[in-house]
């Protein structure tokens, strides 16, 4: 194993934590970063271009008949493999957040279509589904069986928010874990069925899987309900009869504690286990070897590289695997909250250069890494503990177009960092907790105006009572700004009752002017 610095360059406001990474015909393309250059690359999908130990990024292009595909955080990822010797695949994309901090059920199929020297275009096509749908999540895995001759792709863990109906003020911006259903999804047919397994007790999230012919291994992965890291190991198996599936659940001896894991695939039976964590805060510094032969797994350690001392003593670190036995790692500078760029970038080759030549990547793996920084005072969450960070140099496509930062969609005016109201003050580079109920993020209120938005409890001056008080009665709120016009709209408008003049007696005279001749005979008689 060995371990290459790679120097990053300007624009790294464009990745941030949980993009994924694709490896196609040896390629290296990603998506999911904050926002993107529209004129410079509509689809937001890059080609990632490491040359002379620069990282660069070059754009990518879809077909006409491609759907959108949002900037996804923290999806899972795998292959859907082609003929056996053939390097033609697909990647299957499910879940993860969007920029809004809103969470995806959709699946994405993303093939490639034709590339030359400067363009690569991509086909993207949305799956529906039938059935037991799989929930909104993020942090879990998908990962293709074969069995019989069929083939089906199989769904495990990760998280989602809390459901509306069961929000209080204490968690309203909690993440759970997902039940520990196992959903079967056939693409020939577009349904999905969902599997209730007694040995699966957890919905575990940021886990690895590795996926070889009609088994699946479950390895590692957090319970936010126990807050442990699962020592277990698992074995599902997936038998595709005439009939209905058969799955089974088997725990096996020899697991590892561990989260948010990198796996890369070196053979096509052996996988490299790199980096995650052991605890909220230790790193795990070991690496492993998991061999599958004879539907059997071994897991063994094997020699680490050497460690910078950088990599050593930083508090997190992040990654994600590129395809072909190399991991792109990286370590957040000591101010990086202040300047953006201050990240270091390791390349970690688990083989020899003449193996990564003439060895392509076959494996079906899914192992979701990626992370945010939650800061220094606080432990990090297994939901933001990896992430790729790098810095893109240039978008030379015929050398047209030219990145511009006004084109950037600006995700702090999403999620908890939203500027909520004209006097809002919060500010993610200096906020601190102001309630007792708060983690690690302002706590928020739902203004009921229109379609509804959230404002920082916070900044409408709400006391922790209140809110509570707001939260447990299950009513409307409305924000400073909308409390008025919902009065105005809610309270009947006062009516002005006029005053009633009374009318002044008319002369004979007058009204006998003021009439017509058929009413005179009776004004007339009313007058004498």
């Amino acid at each position: 194993m060995s371990l290459q610095v790679v120097s990053a360059v300007s624009n790294s406001s464009l990745l941030q934590p949980g993009f994924s990474l694709l490896n196609f015909d040896g390629q290296v393309f990603f998506f999911g970063q904050k926002g993107w250059p529209k004129r410079s690359c509509p689809t937001g999908v890059f080609l990632l271009d490491i040359k002379q130990n620069e990282l660069k990024l070059k754009p990518a292009f879809f077909s006409k008949d491609s759907c959108y595909l949002p900037p996804l955080r923290y999806p899972a990822l795998c292959t859907l493999g082609g003929k056996a010797d053939s390097d033609e695949h697909q990647y299957i994309i499910h879940g993860g957040k969007t920029p809004n901090n809103d969470l995806s059920d959709k699946i994405y199929i993303m093939s490639l279509v034709s590339k030359n020297s400067k363009k690569t275009t991509f086909q993207c096509i949305e799956k529906d589904l039938g059935g037991d749908v799989p929930e909104a999540r993020y942090g879990h895995t998908i990962n293709v069986i074969h069995s019989r001759g069929k083939s089906m792709s199989v769904v495990f863990g990760g998280r989602s928010y809390t459901p509306l109906a069961q929000r209080t003020t204490e968690k309203w911006n909690s993440v759970v874990d997902c039940l520990p259903s196992v959903f079967l999804i056939d693409f020939e047919f577009g349904c999905s069925t969902s599997y209730i397994l007694p040995e699966l007790q957890d919905g575990l999230s940021f886990h690895v899987s590795i996926a070889r012919n009609d088994t699946i291994y479950i390895l590692g992965g957090h319970s936010l309900q126990n807050n442990t890291r699962s020592p277990s190991l698992y074995k599902l198996k997936v038998d595709l009869p005439l009939g209905s599936p058969a799955v089974t659940c088997t725990i096996l001896p020899g697991g590892i504690s561990v989260s948010s894991a990198i796996v890369t695939q070196t053979s096509d039976t052996e996988f490299v286990l790199v980096g995650g964590y052991q605890s909220d805060n230790q790193k795990r510094l070991v690496c492993n070897t998991i061999v599958l032969e004879d539907n059997k797994i071994q897991i063994a350690e094997r020699a680490s590289p050497d460690w910078t001392p950088d990599i050593k003593h930083c508090r997190i670190w992040f990654g994600c695997d590129m395809g072909k036995g190399s991991i792109l790692l990286g370590i957040p500078g000591a101010n990086k909250q202040l300047i953006s760029d201050a990240n270091y970038f390791y390349i970690l080759r688990c083989k020899g250069a003449e193996e990564d030549k003439e060895e392509e990547l076959t494996a079906q793996i899914c192992s979701q890494t990626s992370t945010e920084d939650p800061g220094d005072s606080t432990p990090f969450e297994d939901s933001e503990e990896f992430c790729f960070s790098a810095e893109a140099s240039s978008f030379d496509v015929d050398d047209t177009d030219t990145y511009n930062e006004d084109d950037e969609e600006d995700e702090s005016e999403t999620g908890y960092w939203i500027t909520c109201s004209a006097s809002c003050n919060i500010d993610v580079n200096t906020w601190v907790p102001f309630y007792s109920t708060e983690l690690n993020k302002p706590a928020m209120i739902l203004c009921s105006n229109g379609a509804g938005h959230w404002v920082h409890a916070q900044c409408m001056d709400l006391s922790e009572s209140m809110l509570l008080r707001l939260s447990e009665a299950n009513v409307k709120y409305f924000c400073n700004e909308h409390v008025d016009l919902n009065k105005g709209l809610q309270t009947p408008k006062k009516v002005v009752h006029l005053k009633k003049q009374p009318m002044k007696p008319l002369r004979k005279k007058t009204a006998m002017k003021l009439t017509t001749p058929a009413k005179k005979s009776f004004l007339r008689r009313l007058f004498e």
